[in-house]
This record gives C-alpha cells, sequence and structure tokens, in this order.
C-alpha cells in the first residue's frame, strides 16, 4: 500500500488562524507552520492561485518543516484560465492569458516561486484547478497539451469543476487524456445533488501519487459567499463512507494526498485529524 498523507489546503487561512487551533506562543508565521508541521505531513498551498509565489517564502516553509513534509501547490489563476486582477502579476503586466509573452513571464516567475520545494524534495504535486466553463472539447484538450509542455518534470494534479469530465460516457477519454498526459486525477468530495456536482468517482490516472479534497458539502458550493460555500463539519459517517474507497486508491500509487478544503474554523483541520485517526484503526 501507498504512503496515505492527510492534511488541509491551508494553514494560513484567516478563520483557522483565528479559531483558537494554534496556541498561544505560535501564532506568527514561523510558529503556525512549525505546529501545523508537527501534526501533518501535508498542506496544499492554496494561495498560489491568488498570488505568485516566491521563491523566498519557499524556502522558509523548506526550512520550518521537517523532512518527508509535502507542500502541494495550487497553480496561479492566470494560468488555469480564471479571471485575474493586473495587480496580482509581476511589473504591471497586462492579465491577458492569451499574449503569448505575458504568459512566458508568469509561467517563469510560477516556476522560481516553486524550485526551492522541488529542490529539498518537499513539492507533491502543482495542482491546476480548472473553472467550471471548462468543459471537455478540443479547446480544453488543446489547452491541456500546453499545460503539459509547460510543466514537463513537474507532478501535476488535475481538478475539474465541470461535472460532464466524469460522468459515464465521457469518464474513459478523461482518464485516458490525463495518463497521457502523466497528470494525476483529482477526486473530490462535495455535496452530491447539484447540478455542478462532481461525482464521486476515484479514477487513477499516475502510479505516482493521486489526490482527494474535501470541499464539504453545503449546498451553498457555486452560489454563496465564501463561508457558505465551505461551511461544513463532516460527521464520521460521512468521512467512514471514503475510508475503504481511500485504502483502494492507496492500494494502486505511490503516495495519496487527502486534504479538507472546508475552510470555515478548524473545520478542516479537526477533520483531517478524524480522518488519518480512521484511516490509521
Amino acid at each position: 500500500m501507498g504512503e496515505i498523507l492527510v492534511g488541509a489546503c491551508s494553514w494560513t487561512d484567516r478563520a483557522l488562524v483565528g479559531s483558537g487551533w494554534y496556541p498561544v506562543g505560535q501564532r506568527d508565521a514561523e510558529g503556525r507552520l512549525r505546529y501545523y508541521a508537527g501534526r501533518f505531513g501535508i498542506v496544499e498551498v492554496d494561495s498560489g492561485y491568488y498570488a505568485l509565489p516566491s521563491a523566498r517564502n519557499s524556502r522558509l516553509w523548506v526550512e520550518r518543516t521537517p523532512d518527508g513534509f509535502v507542500f502541494d501547490v495550487k497553480a496561479f489563476s492566470l494560468l488555469t484560465g480564471h479571471p485575474t486582477r493586473p495587480a496580482l502579476l509581476p511589473g504591471g503586466l497586462p492579465a491577458d492569458a492569451r499574449d503569448p509573452w505575458v504568459l512566458d513571464k508568469v509561467w517563469a516567475r510560477f516556476a522560481d516561486g516553486i524550485e526551492p520545494l522541488r529542490e529539498a524534495g518537499k513539492l507533491g504535486v502543482v495542482l491546476f484547478q480548472f473553472p467550471p466553463w471548462f468543459r471537455p472539447g478540443a479547446l480544453a484538450e488543446g489547452f491541456l497539451a500546453q499545460c503539459a509542455e509547460r510543466t514537463a518534470g513537474w507532478p501535476v494534479a488535475v481538478e475539474f469543476r465541470h461535472p460532464a469530465w466524469w460522468r459515464d460516457e465521457q469518464a474513459e477519454a478523461t482518464r485516458a487524456l490525463l495518463r497521457a498526459h502523466g497528470f494525476s486525477a483529482v477526486a473530490v468530495d462535495m455535496a452530491r445533488t447539484l447540478p455542478t456536482s462532481i461525482p464521486p468517482v476515484t479514477p487513477v490516472t499516475s502510479s505516482r501519487v493521486a489526490v482527494v479534497r474535501f470541499h464539504g458539502r453545503s449546498p451553498a458550493w457555486g452560489t454563496g459567499s465564501k463561508e457558505d460555500r465551505f461551511r461544513h463539519d463532516y460527521t464520521d459517517d460521512e468521512l467512514e463512507e471514503w475510508v475503504p474507497r481511500l485504502r483502494g486508491l492507496a492500494e494502486r500509487v505511490g503516495q495519496l494526498h487527502v486534504l479538507f478544503n472546508n475552510c470555515c474554523g478548524a473545520a478542516a483541520v479537526r477533520a483531517a485529524e478524524r480522518m488519518r485517526d480512521l484511516l490509521a484503526g
């Protein structure tokens, strides 16, 4: 069985910091990461989506975490076709994903930012989470091919937000597409009764690593505020439902990343702690 790493999709989320989970004396930037890394073996750097990562921060993260700790880094918004404010780009570049020169600059800055993690052996995957309007078809396949060229040599995981990718008639073609590019598929847990719900499938498209992200089961997914979308406390029954699936995934890959994204207060870290205990039982 492959190694199973369980953690949360952020250690710096404002709601988590304000929840009281971090003890007094360990609530500064260094203390938070050291405390978190003393309890989990993996974390997702969700901030990579909102701002280009910096090499300086990556070096600090390497220094503040033990050997074997893993960072999954979420790809910058412009690189996945999401709207991006120009203020977030280096040197006042326009937020124009169609301009090859702009893309070259942004890709280079992103690569530089995560390089210290790669050098230290602490980069788990780079997570490409595509927007809900990114649907199966020739345009999407071309975009994925371009990503594969840009990320050659990187460990990449792909999460689709359009449910058509994993519906019965498309699922096998999706697996084959990701497998051809060497990308790991991301499985998700979320509310299952919405038109945008992603089926709880667990495809394996790379023998190296598989990723499962738990978004919570809020019915406000896609419509409410951030707090509404992610406000969910997983019950034991909901977590136990996934235990055999996760163990089955771990039998097929070298490493399984299990990450909780229900970032409302300390809900994500509490769910991660409980899931870790269930998997160990």
